[in-house]
């Protein structure tokens, strides 16, 4: 189940962190650390809802994907709206939203993130490439839950360092890796939250088997998830009998014309898996599309106030 890529000039991966200690060194002197802290600090404790959100068992949990732009395949979508797309997928039962903010190689912006938290309650993700913690900083001072930490584009004491940083600022770390020597590098860094990124970032080739080859590796308490080259419910079902407890979601949705349309309907499938996973002790289940319809109903509640007017305009959060 390999899915051929555009080839690479060199290594992709290390010319995007070269890019991206290039950017936080040009940001941090517009803005000090000290003045981004305490933007973060300001701003309420995540503590842990990212987490939360993907340990629930009554649905499958998907975190679903921002992103405009890819380096495998260019523009994925020209009229790209974070915040509209965001409030799709929260409609469509989303377990949490992932926004791409790298902004040379994917088209991102910390922007994005910012109107995604302001149009949507549940968890949101930073998915950057992260070799500082003033990307940290920033991103709680955006408003995110979580960060992605690359185990193969940071050394060990980075990656430990990043990681008990951002679980000193309430945020969660989804530690990525793809294949075992990553993943023992992750456990030794005491990563509770392990992605398997089914894409090689250095090749851009994406084999599903990489979840389906860690599945048993992983460390008793992590909360495994699946990242990329899932197109189904039946890639779904596979790696969720193996353990997986989350999917992270992208391409997939957005070269869709209805990216939260797209979701709605792979959940639709996934109705089965929902029942065959519920315990004895649970209540009747009425189907999937209830699930969906109690978790739209818990992250309304905890939209934040200032994007109720923005909802319901339909138009996403303001733009200045």
């Amino acid at each position: 189940m390999t899915e051929s890529a555009v080839e690479p000039s060199a290594d992709l991966l290390a010319t995007i962190v070269a890019a991206t200690r290039r950017i936080v060194e040009v940001r941090s002197g517009r803005e000090t650390l000290a003045a981004v802290a305490a933007r973060a600090e300001a701003k309420p404790s995540p503590s842990g809802r990212f987490r939360q959100a993907l340990e629930r068992r009554d649905r499958v949990n998907v975190i679903a994907e921002c992103k405009r732009r890819s380096p495998s395949r260019g523009v994925l979508r020209a009229d790209y709206d974070a915040a509209a797309i965001a409030r799709g997928y929260e409609e469509a039962g989303a377990a949490a939203i992932s926004v791409l903010t790298e902004p040379t190689f994917f088209d991102g912006s910390l922007d994005d993130l910012v109107h995604v938290r302001e149009t949507v309650g549940v968890p949101v993700l930073r998915k950057d490439f992260i070799v500082s913690e003033y990307q940290l900083f920033e991103a709680r001072a955006a408003g995110a839950d979580a960060v992605l930490l690359i185990v193969a584009a940071l050394s060990s004491e980075e990656l430990r360092r990043l990681r008990e940083r951002a679980s000193a600022l309430g945020l969660d770390a989804l530690v990525e890796v793809h294949n075992p020597s990553e993943l023992a590098v992750a456990i030794d860094a005491g990563a509770t939250i392990i992605g398997v990124n089914n894409r090689n970032l250095r090749t851009l080739a994406v084999d599903v088997h990489a979840s389906e080859d860690l599945a048993a590796r992983m460390p008793k308490g992590a909360l495994s998830i699946s990242e990329s080259g899932l197109k189904s419910a039946d890639d779904l079902r596979r790696l969720r009998a193996l353990g997986y407890q989350a999917f992270l979601i992208g391409e997939r949705f957005m070269t869709e014309p209805q990216p939260g349309a797209a979701l709605c309907a792979l959940l639709d499938r996934c109705g089965d898996v929902v029942t065959a996973a519920a315990t004895p002790e649970a209540e009747p289940s009425t189907g999937s599309g209830s699930s969906r319809a109690q978790s739209r109903d818990e992250s309304l509640r905890s939209r934040p106030k200032d994007s109720e007017a923005a909802a319901r305009r339909g138009g996403g959060a303001p733009r200045k």
